[in-house]
């Protein structure tokens, strides 16, 4: 295998970049956590619960490192670090409705806590020091074809939940009184999404790595709400434009020197920017 280079034939790229397996793979389960995360990432942002998802993400970083300290698969480090920290949060918040600068302290302190561990796991372990920056920055080398049907089985139990519970989830998100009103269970809804934002990161972490799953939880729906306010419209704009980076990520860092993960963040953030671009555009006076 020769070192891969851009062209101006796009034909051709796109066809050097099936013609490994390894890549095929990595495009497939690239999609799958892209679908997952911007679906779930749109209820995200729009709880405004950015913070909350950060902290999860962190704690995905000490769950790897911890599995390859115990000796187990640093998948299963990944769900079950992600799923405490969600459950913690989740519980938190439904101790504590009115004390939303305490709830930030505790995700705070959990976020903190979690980078101590992680980097006591490498210390403590000096045989994953030489995958730190997989860890952390994520690579698309390494899936097999077990981790894509694992991926995708995981992306069918949580797309189906959402779609389940995504219109109280909706009203409890936009006005948690009006639907407390309407015997809306608010408490469980959000330990329920947190759960599913907890699982979602945790497959999401195994693409993009711990530090930067933000990118596709994140940039692609608020690239999305800034367009429009409209749900269905928004959350396929957020699936549509994770789809996006993600493959634009992972077709550019095939041919180049540089981490899967910078790429990502690269294209998420000017995703963003241009849909911001595009809606001060259009509030504009006299801009239809």
């Amino acid at each position: 295998m020769t070192n891969p280079t851009l062209s101006w034939n796009l034909v051709h790229d796109v066809q050097e970049l099936l013609a490994y397996r390894f890549m095929v793979n990595a495009l497939q389960a690239g999609t799958v956590v892209a679908v997952m995360a911007g679906a779930v990432g749109w209820y995200m942002v729009l709880r405004r619960q950015s913070f909350a998802g950060h902290t999860i993400a962190v704690m995905s970083f000490p769950g790897a490192a911890g599995a390859a300290l115990a000796g187990v698969p640093s998948a299963l480090g990944y769900y079950l670090a992600c799923g405490v920290a969600a459950l913690a949060i989740g519980r938190r918040r439904g101790a504590d409705r009115g004390g939303r600068s305490r709830d930030s302290a505790t995700i705070g302190v959990v976020q903190v806590a979690g980078l101590a561990l992680g980097f006591l796991f490498l210390s403590l372990y000096d045989g994953v020091l030489e995958q730190l920056e997989t860890l952390l920055f994520g690579t698309f080398l390494g899936i097999d074809r077990a981790q894509v049907i694992t991926l995708l089985a995981v992306a069918v139990v949580v797309l189906g939940a959402l779609a389940f519970v995504g219109r109280p989830l909706l009203l409890a998100s936009l006005d948690p009184e009006v639907a407390r009103a309407r015997a809306v269970p608010v408490g469980t809804l959000d330990l329920g999404f947190m759960l599913l934002l907890g699982v979602t990161v945790a497959a999401t972490s195994q693409i993009t790595g711990a530090l930067l799953v933000f990118a596709l939880l994140v940039a692609p729906p608020a690239a999305a709400q800034a367009i429009t306010s409209r749900p269905g419209l928004g959350l396929a704009l957020s699936v549509g434009f994770a789809l996006l980076i993600t493959w634009l990520g992972l077709g550019v860092s095939y041919f180049s020197i540089y981490p899967l993960g910078f790429f990502v963040t690269t294209f998420g953030f000017s995703v963003f920017l241009l849909a911001k671009l595009a809606g001060f555009a259009r509030a504009r006076p006299g801009v239809v």
